[in-house]
């Protein structure tokens, strides 16, 4: 496979992406730069994340590495998504829509090929794509396409893995995650890796393997494609106390006032028209005036932007690297969510 028609194979994968929530992107190539290298790509997602969450869709978290990203780049303000986390990451890996590649709904075996809850054989991932075409195939974060071998990371592609092989877990422990009976599993490579039980924290453990992979792959002549797909802010809503305390209180004016701030900075950044009134409040939610646990609403909200911010700044320290390894002018750096923000609880 040509560099040319590996980037090809990448861009249609990326365009079942319209599948994918906002995607913020810098893309700093100019004509005949460094012709003689295909350019390294990044490609960042968020887990159950609301688009306007971040501070460059209108949200209040604070958010500085992907507002940069943004403003060096590009901002979607139309985009289609798979309404689900394994659909939607068939989609981004394989540019099938998800039955296709098998997995119409999560990881689950329903007897029927498009719903057996792993990649297939009739599939080629982006990593499959690129890895004849000399790229360095790294990934760090959340798999959730193949609970068991042969269907890891490593078997479809990935030269380096390092992550969460199911869906979302507790972000300390997971050995105490609580999601219907499924035992949660991680791995290094191809091998079963148990994180430690102290001092482990999530995001900042698919961060840090992250920016391992790029300092020890980023070096030499070949191009590298890092996937890293963190699970923030996904529940179960964790996340360290120094981070939380940022944004206790910023919520207890309630949804409401929050909803129409946020609406109004959209439209002042051209996300949205005026014409478009804001809109109905979910019929779920009563109006803040007739919330009784203010203060613990407050608080969830708090640690789920927590999460968010915690997830922007492992963002900044790969962007970090990449500048380090002097390779930001020869990289396309993407940014989106599998999903919209999650309806369950916390």
């Amino acid at each position: 496979m040509t560099a040319r028609s590996s980037r090809r194979a990448f861009l249609k994968a990326l365009g079942a992406g319209a599948l994918l929530a906002p995607l913020s992107g810098s893309v700093p190539l100019v004509a005949g730069q460094r012709a003689n290298r295909q350019p390294n790509i990044v490609l960042i997602m968020a887990d159950d994340m609301g688009y306007s969450d971040i501070g460059c869709y209108g949200g209040e978290i604070r958010t500085p590495n992907l507002d940069r990203l943004a403003a060096g780049g590009l901002r979607f303000s139309q985009f289609y998504n798979a309404a689900r986390c394994c659909p939607t990451r068939a989609s981004l890996l394989t540019g099938l829509y998800p039955h296709q590649a098998g997995i119409g709904d999560m990881v689950g075996n329903r007897g029927y090929p498009a719903y057996q809850g792993y990649l297939n054989d009739r599939c080629l991932t982006i990593a499959e794509a690129l890895k004849p075409a000399g790229y360095h195939t790294l990934m760090a974060g959340k798999w959730h396409v193949g609970e068991r071998r042969p269907h890891w990371p490593t078997d479809r592609g990935f030269d380096r893995y390092f992550g969460l092989i199911s869906g979302a877990a507790n972000y300390f422990d997971i050995s105490k995650t609580k999601a219907k009976g499924v035992v949660r599993q991680m791995a290094r490579g191809d091998q079963p890796y148990q994180p430690p039980q102290e001092g482990f924290y999530m995001t900042d453990a698919f961060t840090d393997h992250a920016v391992q992979f790029l300092d020890e792959q980023g070096r030499d002549e070949k191009p590298f494609f890092l996937y890293l797909a963190y699970t923030a802010p996904h529940w179960p809503l964790h996340a360290l106390p120094e981070d939380i305390a940022r944004y206790k209180g910023t919520y207890l004016k309630g949804w409401d006032a929050l909803r129409a701030e946020r609406h109004e900075r959209m439209v002042k950044m051209g996300l949205l028209s005026a014409r478009w009134p804001m809109s109905p409040r979910d019929p779920e939610n009563q109006p803040w005036a007739a919330e009784k646990d203010q203060e613990l609403m407050d608080l969830k909200m708090a640690v789920y932007a927590a999460q968010i911010e915690r997830m922007d700044r492992g963002i900044g320290r790969v962007l970090d690297k990449v500048r380090q390894l002097g390779q930001e002018g020869n990289t396309l750096v993407l940014f989106l969510a599998d999903n919209g923000g999650c309806h369950e609880g916390g």
